[in-house]
């Protein structure tokens, strides 16, 4: 194969094209505060722009939108109570408070969210809100719509996008980082160098066999930091989505929060209702896997065959269950907990700065302390969308270094806010290359059987035994796999990998159960347990 040619290099290197990536592109990418141009701004990302996590989202962008009863103080005091004392408050108070103007924004940018018969936003009740704030576009297909709408926008403005490239690893020199490895669609690796390089790679749903996450999410940024001993904290808490349907197609169908703020029931296999149905989803997830354990079942049951219209009010999901014979409006939906969303990441001051000059973090990849230690529900395209703008507004101003504030002012030796602790864990997650590798085997089988090892070691409820018996599969996994950058394939996995390495270190060093983060060895939460584990220096 040629050697293709090296992009860049670029004044700024966005990885990843969901929300909080394209947020930050856009911005980045229009008319300079001070006059000008706007700096180079390349793109890359390893499947089509328009293929992220972020068209999957259903739900909605929750925000306080003024003109009722509600408030950013109520949404804050929501937002903290699901993250479980773990919330960093400047951050949730940032997001409340500078959401409403980023939902405006969509809508100038085309964003076409759905309206009441007064023209008024119509406005949905998830769980763990106390108000209904969620704005949602075609009923279920947010997210599908906010992505449409920003890649459209980054085509017309990036420098250059590429995509189907793949990052394989950070480029680190003199304690900055200034661009990255990766694989281009055809060659061997190259550099692609930057002034900054953001992370936006998204979460890590593919680490579980059960996932309502797309094939793309294995983890690449927060692995690749790891890699790098950029500090990454809170990675124990994946939260498990209550209502992903029960069926074998994979990502597992999402049947929206949405659907249980408008009425509709959780039931056993009995008919009993079991729990609150607008609860947080971990306590939803834990009751829900509690209740199956107990009747020897895979699944329960969602009962929406008293909502009214449904067809119309959801027609993304409607059309989804009549594709495999289920009519909602007279039959229960088969339901079980499905991995959905990683809280934590690599670690951000308020800015999405990491500790590493030049390098930034933001959406799901990050931990900017906004969710703790559990996201409440359609916080997660708000937090893309506020803090890709706050950190596009840092870069342009020219700012660099970050800052002792959120998440990462206790990393970098600053007071703990509001009590919470920062301990940075003695274990190093795996590192690559594997002195013990063995030949490269089906890559495929092998990613089947980390996901099987870590839903059953580490999923919804954990414990010691659990644990370690999921570590020990890791580690089978790993020495079988070889050489991670032979392929994109390979990279996914070696990413997994590591990322796993990491979860369990966490998972098994947290004795507690608190938010995501549930263990049946010790089933409470303890106080001495306000703490934001870090793996890094």
């Amino acid at each position: 194969m040629s050697t293709p040619v090296r992009p860049g290099p670029f004044k700024v290197l966005v990885l990843g094209s969901g929300v909080a990536g394209l947020s930050a592109a856009v911005r980045l990418a229009g008319p300079a505060p001070h006059g000008g141009s706007p700096p180079s701004l390349g793109v890359l990302t390893k499947g089509a722009l328009s293929q992220s996590a972020t068209r999957w989202a259903q739900g909605g962008v929750a925000a306080v939108l003024g003109g009722d009863e509600d408030s950013t103080d109520l949404h804050l005091a929501d937002t903290l109570a699901a993250g479980a004392g773990l919330c960093d408050e400047e951050a949730v108070r940032i997001l409340v408070d500078e959401g409403p103007a980023r939902v405006h924004e969509l809508i100038t940018l085309g964003v076409e969210f759905d309206r009441e018969a007064t023209g008024l936003l119509a406005l949905a009740r998830e769980g763990g809100h106390s108000r209904p704030r969620v704005v949602h576009a075609g009923g279920a297909a947010t997210g599908a719509e906010v992505e449409r709408a920003l890649v459209d926008a980054t085509y017309r403005t990036a420098s250059a996008v590429l995509e189907g490239w793949f990052a394989l690893d950070l480029i680190i020199d003199a304690g900055r980082c200034v661009g990255v490895t990766a694989l281009p669609p055809e060659g061997p690796a190259v550099e692609v160098r930057a002034d900054h390089v953001v992370l936006a790679t998204g979460g890590a749903g593919q680490l579980f066999s059960v996932t309502t996450n797309p094939p793309e999410s294995t983890g690449d940024g927060v692995a690749m930091a790891l890699r790098a001993g950029v500090p990454t904290a809170d990675v124990e808490f994946v939260q498990f989505h209550p209502t992903a349907l029960h069926h074998p197609a994979m990502p597992r169908p999402l049947l929206s929060e949405a659907l249980r703020g408008h009425g509709a029931l959780l039931r056993d296999g009995a008919g009993a209702q079991f729990v609150d149905e607008l609860a947080p989803r971990d306590v939803v997830s834990r009751a829900m896997a509690a209740r199956m354990a107990e009747q020897g079942t895979d699944h329960l049951w969602l009962d929406a065959t008293g909502l009214e219209r449904f067809p119309q009010r959801f027609p993304t999901i409607a059309a989804s269950l009549t594709s495999i014979g289920l009519d909602p409006e007279s039959d229960w939906l088969p339901i079980a907990p499905a991995a959905h969303h990683l809280s934590g990441g690599v670690v951000t001051d308020l800015w999405g700065a990491t500790a590493v000059p030049g390098l930034w973090a933001v959406g799901e990849v990050a931990c900017t302390g906004v969710h703790g230690a559990n996201r409440l529900a359609s916080n997660s395209l708000l937090e893309g969308m506020v803090f890709g703008a706050r950190l596009a507004e840092r870069i342009a101003s020219d700012h660099d270094a970050p800052e002792p504030s959120g998440a990462l002012r206790a990393v970098l030796g600053g007071a703990p806010f509001d009590g919470i602790e920062c301990r940075v864990l003695p274990d190093p997650p795996r590192q690559w290359p594997l002195a013990a590798a063995g030949p490269m085997s089906d890559v495929a089988k092998l990613r089947d059987s980390l996901q099987r090892t870590m839903t059953s070691g580490a999923g919804v409820v954990r414990s010691a035994a659990s644990l370690a018996s999921a570590a020990g599969g890791v580690s089978e996994v790993a020495t079988a796999l070889g050489d991670r950058t032979s392929s994109v394939a390979a990279g996914e996995l070696g990413n997994l990998l590591q990322l796993a390495d990491a979860l369990l270190v966490s998972a098994r060093t947290r004795t507690e159960s608190r938010g995501a983060h549930s263990r049946s060895d010790y089933p409470d939460t303890d106080p001495a347990w306000r703490v934001r584990q870090v793996h890094g220096k």
